[in-house]
């Protein structure tokens, strides 16, 4: 069998999914893309043999190529996404996909068009160890009935939205930007839809400096069962960058602390609770590739699969348009 080659558009982040592809036996790099001359020089010296684009139009437009790894800055994803789609291109792509609603309603139609293709979001915390083993604690029944799950995307980097490109953009969304990762993961841990979604925002943490977008969003979602969620993306908070998560079901809470994670099976006052101490957060920004590269193989489901990724784009879409308008809103799942 030919092995299927992958090119990078980005490299930042991306250079973490060069490894990811290596680690498949299917799979193998042939290209890299990124406008800034540094990063190309460094990568011809990284990775001898490697083709080299200055644009990531000319990477997705290489007919040779079967995969794009698309982790550029935020605002070129749907650009980029859309046209290797219409290429006949499997994307695997670092959040978000898109800045709105439009944009993911393109995406999706364009994929649509090709039902061969496959399509991923590097919505790494599935990965983590800890939450891996929440996930099946619940699917086992052991938590009994969920009824609220809090997650919180604490940043912890405040310098990189003062400073870096993130402010630079036409528009930034710290929901999107990061905020999905915690909403994406109480959606895989709830096992169903949101159905409407609340949300307030400020930029207290970033007065008096060149950022122009919120800095802190909060939104409370409502799942098809009743079960409800608060979820945060705090981007100027004073704390370490962490996925601050808390889990209540009828039979057991679960608290994701920076130590430890902590179950709970007993209301009494003197209960102890069992320690997980499996690695958070344990992954590796390639990880979920070799899973991509076997469902672009036929040999099975990506870890997050395309609609896996629409869901969780959806709630941050209408979380985002929730604050804008100051509304309750539907998440528009087609």
């Amino acid at each position: 069998m030919t092995r299927l080659r992958a090119g990078v558009v980005g490299l930042g982040v991306g250079e973490r999914h060069i490894a990811g592809y290596r680690a498949h036996p299917d799979c193998e790099v042939v290209a890299l893309a990124d406008i800034d001359p540094a990063k190309r020089e460094m990568a011809a010296l990284r990775y001898p043999g490697v083709k080299l684009h200055a644009s990531a139009e000319a990477l997705i437009d290489d007919p040779t190529i079967d995969i794009v790894s698309i982790a550029s800055y935020d605002a070129a994803h749907f650009a980029q996404i859309h046209r290797a789609v219409e290429a006949g291109k499997h994307v695997f792509a670092e959040k978000p996909l898109c800045q709105s609603r439009d944009e993911l309603a393109q995406i999706r139609a364009a994929l649509a068009r090709r039902p061969g293709l496959r399509l991923s979001s590097n919505l790494i915390l599935r990965r983590a160890p800890r939450f891996r083993a929440l996930k099946s604690e619940i699917a086992a029944g052991r938590f009994g009935r969920l009824f609220h799950l809090e997650a919180d995307y604490n940043y912890g980097r405040v310098h990189k939205i003062i400073e870096g490109w993130r402010g630079k953009q036409d528009y930034y969304s710290v929901m999107l930007g990061g905020g999905v990762h915690v909403v994406d993961l109480v959606l895989w841990l709830a096992g169903e839809r949101v159905v409407e979604v609340a949300g307030f925002g400020n930029r207290i943490a970033t007065a008096g400096t060149g950022f122009r977008f919120d800095d802190m969003t909060l939104a409370i979602l409502r799942f098809e069962s009743g079960a409800v969620a608060k979820v945060t993306a705090n981007f100027g908070c004073v704390f370490p960058h962490f996925h601050r998560l808390l889990v209540y079901g009828t039979e057991a809470t679960f608290e994701n602390g920076v130590d430890a994670g902590r179950i709970w099976r007993s209301r009494e006052p003197d209960a102890r609770p069992e320690l997980v101490t499996l690695p958070y957060p344990g992954a590796e920004k390639g990880d979920l590739i070799p899973s991509f590269i076997d469902a672009v193989l036929g040999r099975g489901s990506a870890e997050v699969d395309e609609a896996g990724v629409f869901d969780a784009m959806s709630v941050c879409l209408a979380i985002d348009e929730a604050v804008r308008h100051g509304a309750v809103v539907r998440p528009a799942y087609h």
